[in-house]
């Protein structure tokens, strides 16, 4: 076989860049959805009297609904396939938005959200990065850092033009307005979802794929896995409340969602950048240098009173918490088999929604219990401090397993 024959046969296919796009649509609509929560939190508490922590606890149930289904979601996508996945995702997502804007009770609130998180987000996020990971075997990050911005710009534009709904119509006429807008686009693409080659090679043929990594799977899934529930305490917080704590400092709501849109804009150049940046330099070190940057400007979020210097913050925190999202996966993508990979992702997202969902009622707990917002986002930062700490010992943990093949294999040469 000639060289030139070569590099056709292994060139990625281009159908993976149109997966790329569909899965950056339909977990933009998805986490856009999740954003928007803070925007909602306000109006919700005045028109039905609920606290801060409770209706906050929404943005906890749809991530411990995400968390649990996704792990079953990856198990069905490894043995069956995505095919469908889309198209229920975008099904549910538009009948919850719906159904939302007819609610009356605390309850309904987080059983609608409960099912947007199970049937919603669930699918059209771990199972497909997943996917859209195996269809590259060059680039692989920036590929999932693309896809993986899509969800940084939804948490900015959808929170965004929501807020400016609620402002001109009211929180009922926003969930309407946001079910219909998401059946209208993410129904039709869902369709374009198909499983990447490689994967289903992987699971006709589990013995043709080879694996370079120095640990189990399974103790990769368990360091990957604790790093991230601390990580994701501490990124929910400025997610979930970033929004109501500018308009307790008497900005509109205009004004406090454009601060989200500017953190979720650079956010989705964060996780391009993250993406390549692991291809470069490799995506543990990568998913350390971003945490590092979330970990020291999350506290910064309270004590910084003009508009410039949250823009600022706001920017850089984003870009820096993005990065560590689209590091985690290529992470995953890079440390397992593709036959396992959406599984893996899935039990990591497990414990990251987990880390979501407690991190922003932990937030809104604090606000209730002292008034303000200091010691919540105090509290993002210490636990940030908690998943530096577990990623520098997993570091360590693989370089020591390296070392010690390395050593192995000269042993059998001398022998």
């Amino acid at each position: 076989m000639t060289s030139s024959s070569q590099t056709t046969t292994e060139r990625d296919p281009p159908y993976g860049w149109l997966m790329v796009f569909v899965v950056f649509m339909l977990s933009g609509l998805s986490f856009g959805a999740l954003g928007a929560i803070s925007v909602f939190l306000k109006p919700l508490t005045v028109e039905f009297g609920w606290g801060r922590a409770e209706t906050s606890l929404g943005y906890t149930v749809i991530a411990f609904a995400s968390a649990l289904f996704g792990v079953l979601w990856g198990y069905i996508a490894d043995r069956y396939g995505s095919r469908w996945f889309g198209v229920i995702a975008a099904l549910t997502m538009s009948f919850c938005l719906f159904m939302l804007s007819k609610q009356t009770s605390i309850y309904q609130f987080y059983g609608y959200y409960f099912l947007f998180g199970a049937f919603g987000n669930a699918m059209a996020s771990t199972p497909l990065f997943a996917n859209v990971g195996f269809w590259f075997r060059h680039n692989p990050g920036l590929a999932l850092g693309v896809t993986a911005s899509g969800g940084a710009i939804g948490q900015g534009v959808v929170p965004y033009l929501a807020g400016m709904a609620i402002t001109s119509h009211g929180w009922q006429w926003a969930y309407q307005s946001m079910a219909i807008t998401y059946l209208v686009i993410a129904l039709p693409i869902a369709f374009l979802v198909r499983e990447s080659p490689r994967r289903i090679q992987a699971r006709i043929s589990p013995e043709s794929e080879v694996r370079h990594f120095p640990l189990s799977e399974k103790e990769v899934v368990i360091w990957m896995s604790s790093a991230i529930f601390f990580c994701c305490l501490c990124m929910s917080v400025p997610i979930v409340h970033l929004v109501p704590m500018l308009t307790d400092d008497n900005r509109t709501l205009e004004s406090a969602t454009s601060f989200l849109l500017v953190l979720m804009l650079s956010g989705g150049v964060g996780r391009i950048m993250g993406g390549k940046l692991g291809d470069v330099i490799g995506a543990l070190p990568t998913y350390i240098v971003m945490s590092v940057g979330q970990t020291v400007s999350v506290f910064w979020f309270p004590h910084i009173g003009n508009d410039i210097g949250l823009y600022l913050l706001a920017i850089f925190f984003g870009f820096t918490y993005s990065g560590v999202m689209s590091s985690i996966l290529v992470c995953v993508r890079m440390m397992v088999s593709a036959r396992f990979s959406a599984r893996a992702m899935s039990m990591t997202s497990f414990f990251g929604w987990g880390g979501m969902g407690l991190g922003g009622f932990f937030g809104g707990l604090f606000y209730d219990m002292n008034g303000d917002y200091t010691w919540s986002f105090a509290f993002a930062s210490i636990v940030g401090v908690l998943n530096l700490v577990i990623l520098t010992l997993f570091f360590m943990r693989i370089k020591r397993q390296r070392i010690q093949e390395l050593a192995g294999g000269h042993a059998k040469i001398s022998a």
